[in-house]
């Protein structure tokens, strides 16, 4: 009797090809494993790709990574168990908001009024007292993305994308988090935010698209550090700059 073929991502595919040279020994256990760059020339995928893969060993229990450093492969004692089940990684997340949320953005500053940037304007000014505290910094990022949606006066829209930004909270995006998101980045995201409210505040829909979409690829850039320590994500800065007013 067959089974059910269930589709899998390709973050975890990657995961399970380096899992099994872990098992094999071909990383063993102390080792440093190679190269972003290599890892992701011998699996075939994207550097992206192979973070997010890297995160579930690590959520595992089969590495651990070490900024700056590297990683390595860990004694690992537990059975093999997912930690969660098969969900978006953060760059897919990231890309489907993208495309989601700049034409929200695009269409809101045709339609926003000064009670809309009354709402954005206090929710940066709270979420600008919550840069150390990450909980309350998450809550106004998303409250910040539905307001924007909200404009457009059409439900569905609001809440989704209240529940792409609810698809964060795994534990997967939460480590990948947790080595990049500081009080520097949520600095630089609450700034962002400003770019896209002043662009809804002058009606500009091909401004507010812009802000929005330089907003959400540097958000994906910060997260696409290399573990190793290089940066990735500073031609996109450049770029912000070069629009802002």
């Amino acid at each position: 009797m067959f089974s059910v073929v269930e589709p899998r991502r390709l973050y975890r595919l990657a995961a399970e090809q380096m899992r099994m040279l872990i098992e094999t020994g071909e990383f063993p256990v102390g080792s440093r494993l190679p190269a972003e760059r290599d890892l992701a020339e011998l699996l075939g995928v994207s550097r992206p790709t192979v973070r997010e893969a890297l995160i579930v060993l690590e959520v595992e229990g089969f590495i651990t990574i070490r900024m700056g450093s590297g990683v390595y492969v860990t004694s690992r004692k537990a059975p093999v168990a997912p930690a969660v089940p098969d969900s978006e990684g953060p760059f897919e997340l990231l890309r489907a908001r993208s495309l989601v949320e700049c034409a929200i953005a695009e269409q809101a500053a045709a339609l926003v009024r000064p009670d809309h940037i009354t709402a954005l304007n206090e929710n940066i000014s709270m979420m600008a007292k919550s840069l150390d505290n990450r909980p309350e910094a998450l809550k106004h990022d998303r409250e910040f993305h539905a307001l924007i949606a909200g404009i457009i006066g059409n439900s569905t829209l609001e809440r989704l994308v209240r529940e792409l930004h609810d698809l964060r909270l795994t534990p997967y995006f939460e480590k990948l988090a947790g080595y990049f998101e500081n009080r520097d980045t949520w600095m630089t995201a609450l700034n962002e935010h400003r770019a896209v409210r002043d662009a809804l505040a002058a009606g500009d829909p091909t401004a507010a698209r812009d802000a929005m979409r330089i907003h959400l690829e540097l958000a994906q850039r910060r997260l696409s550090e290399s573990f190793g320590g290089e940066t990735e994500w500073l031609a996109l800065e450049e770029r912000r700059h070069a629009l802002a007013p």
